[in-house]
């Protein structure tokens, strides 16, 4: 039987498991936008090696599943010497997997900008750093909203796999909560209710920024 009472006893412990969520969420997704950037940046070179290792990174990190690269990373690393906190290592790991999908979104969002517009640019003498911040990103951003929003939900929602490094999230604590009480229908239900709300709110501000930035002033 669901008990409101057991439920508000477990929720101070959901809700440091839903801080941990968070701050994997939004670290990752910090580093997720920064490394998607300089792959995006990186393809775009005139530098064949480096053109080459940027394929070859986003090509291995999209056909490797997350969960090995987190199992690889706290598990077999520190037997080479290197070794993370297991909070810090899911928050690499996330941010160094989902760049390789944002980098794609950077690349369609600045091949969309026409070709014009480079050439216009170039024609009055603008250097590359103005170029980039005043004319191409502008016009290049826009359009990535909707799909970078859908990518920090999906991140939202890729973190309880960090319980395989002993990171208690949410979904860790819920797990704990019905190992030591057996008890699985209030932890459980307060987990899908919480990250149904966190979604939903994300989901609200990525709506808004995409109006706020919407082309030519225009909401959908």
């Amino acid at each position: 039987m669901f008990s409101f009472e057991f439920l508000l006893r477990i929720l101070p412990d959901l809700m440091r498991g839903l801080v941990v969520t968070l701050q994997a969420t939004f670290g990752g997704f910090a580093l997720a936008l920064i490394v998607g950037l300089l792959l995006a940046l990186g393809r775009r070179s005139g530098i064949k090696p480096l053109r080459l290792f940027c394929d070859g990174y986003i090509a291995f990190m999209r056909c490797t599943p997350l969960l090995v690269q987190l199992y690889f990373a706290f598990y077999v690393l520190p037997s080479y010497g290197i070794r993370f906190p297991a909070l810090f290592t899911g928050i690499l790991c996330l941010g160094l997997h989902i760049g390789a999908y944002i980098a794609e979104v950077y690349r369609a969002g600045i091949d969309a900008v026409p070709d014009g517009q480079w050439e216009a640019a170039r024609s009055l003498g603008l250097k590359p750093v103005p170029l980039w911040l005043r004319v191409i990103l502008p016009q290049a951003l826009p359009p990535m909203i909707p799909p970078l929003g859908n990518f920090l939900i999906g991140l939202f929602k890729e973190t309880p796999l960090l319980a395989a490094i002993t990171v208690v999230d949410v979904f860790g604590a819920a797990n704990n909560v019905a190992g030591l009480n057996y008890r699985y229908n209030e932890p459980y239900t307060a987990v899908a209710v919480i990250l149904l709300s966190v979604s939903l709110i994300a989901a609200y501000f990525v709506r808004k920024l995409e109006r706020r930035y919407a082309p030519d002033g225009k909401s959908r």
